[in-house]
C-alpha cells in the first residue's frame, strides 16, 4: 500500500503547516559542526514527538485518534567546548502555533523567510533545569527537498531538505558563539516508528564539494532499504554504497554499524548521544578513498518499545503542562 502524504518539505524549504493524519508525525532536523572542530550542534522540532513515551502510552491506552500536536516538543543539543546541554519537553497543541514559514513550540520557534532558516531557542534543559537560550540562522548551500521512502509501503518518508549548508550559532545562556558547516532535512510518518521498523543506522557527512548521506533500515517483519546518495550543486544523485562496517556497540548495548570503503576501518571519534535505544556519534570513516568525519545515529526501536525504557523515557522527556500563555 503506498500512502499519500502532504510533504514536509519540497524544492523552496520546509512547509510546517502541512497536514499531519492522527497517530502521525513530522519533524525537521538540523545538526552543525562548527568550522573549529570544538562545538557541534543538534535541533529536532517534531510534532507528534516519535519517541515521546506520553503518545506511546496514549496509543496503549486504547485511544485511536490521536492529535499529534498534542505531543510535540522542540529538542536541542549543544556538545562541546561549551559544555553538554540537552532539553526536550513535550507540549501540548494548545503551545502550538504554525504556518507555512513559522512554527512556534512553546516559547521557541523556527522561521524559514524564503533562502534562510531561522530558530529561536528559549527552553529548559532536562534532567538538571538551567535556561537554554539562544539562536541560530542556517543558509542552504542548495535545496533538495525531494521525498524518499524509507520503509516497505511508504508509510514513513525522508526529506534531505538542505544536505550542505552553512550555520551561524549565538548563545547567551551559555554565551557561545561559532560558525560551521550543516545540514537540514525533514521526515513524516502516518504511523508509530515502532510499528514499522526494528532499527535503523544513518550518517552524513560533509566533503569540500560535496555531501554524503547513508540511510540503512531494519524493517520489522524482516527485510530493510539502504539508501545512498550524494548531494552537490547540481542536487541528489544516487550512488553505490561502501560495505557495512561494524562498529563498537554502546554501553547500553545498542549496535552501530557505518558505510566505510573496504579498504579501511571506521572508527568512533566521539559518542555524543548514548541512551537504552539511541545512540548519535561522530564517525571517522572513509568513501571512495577520502576520509570523511560523519554525524551518525543509531535506533533500536525494539528497545524503545520495552516497557523498562518507557518508564526511563520521561527523565528526560517530560511533559510541560502548561499553555503558552504561562
Amino acid at each position: 500500500m503506498q500512502y499519500r502524504h502532504h510533504p514536509v518539505a519540497s524544492q523552496t524549504g520546509p512547509d510546517f503547516a502541512t497536514s499531519l493524519p492522527t497517530n502521525g508525525y513530522a519533524w525537521w532536523y538540523v545538526d552543525a559542526l562548527s568550522d573549529c572542530g570544538r562545538h557541534g550542534l543538534t535541533m529536532i522540532a517534531m510534532l507528534g514527538c516519535v519517541f515521546s513515551p506520553w503518545y506511546a502510552w496514549a496509543r496503549a491506552g486504547g485511544a485511536r485518534q490521536i492529535d499529534p500536536l498534542e505531543h510535540s516538543a522542540l529538542n536541542l543539543a549543544l556538545y562541546g567546548a561549551a559544555g553538554h546541554r540537552w532539553t526536550l519537553t513535550e507540549r501540548g497543541a494548545a503551545d502550538i502555533a504554525r504556518s507555512t514559514d513559522q512554527l512556534t513550540i512553546g516559547r521557541s520557534s523556527l522561521h524559514w523567510d524564503g533562502t534562510t532558516l531561522h530558530a529561536e531557542i528559549n527552553e529548559v534543559t532536562s534532567p538538571w533545569p538551567t535556561r537554554l537560550q539562544g539562536r541560530l540562522r542556517l543558509t542552504p548551500q542548495a535545496l533538495v527537498g525531494i521525498g524518499h521512502d524509507i520503509d516497505r509501503d511508504g508509510a514513513h518518508r525522508w526529506y534531505p531538505i538542505a544536505p550542505q549548508a552553512r550555520i551561524e550559532i549565538e548563545f547567551s545562556r551559555p554565551r557561545l558563539q561559532w560558525r560551521g558547516h550543516a545540514y537540514f532535512d525533514a521526515n513524516q510518518g502516518v504511523r508509530p516508528l515502532e510499528d514499522d521498523f526494528r532499527s535503523w543506522n544513518w550518517s552524513r557527512a560533509a566533503l569540500k564539494d560535496h555531501a554524503r548521506v547513508y540511510y540503512d533500515t531494519e524493517w520489522r517483519g524482516g527485510g530493510g532499504k539502504a539508501l545512498a546518495l550524494r548531494f552537490d550543486a547540481q542536487g541528489a544523485h544516487p550512488c553505490d554504497p561502501p560495505p557495512q562496517q561494524t562498529l563498537p556497540s554502546t554501553l547500553w548495548g545498542i549496535e552501530r554499524t557505518t558505510r566505510c570503503d573496504s579498504v579501511a576501518q571506521a572508527s568512533i571519534h566521539k559518542t555524543l548521544e548514548s541512551g537504552p535505544f539511541y545512540a548519535r556519534s561522530l564517525v571517522d570513516t572513509t568513501v571512495d578513498g577520502q576520509p570523511m568525519r560523519a554525524f551518525h545515529e543509531s535506533v533500536s526501536l525494539d528497545r524503545f518499545a520495552s516497557r523498562w525504557v518507557q518508564t526511563l523515557l520521561p527523565v528526560r522527556l517530560p511533559r510541560h503542562p502548561l499553555r503558552r500563555s504561562a
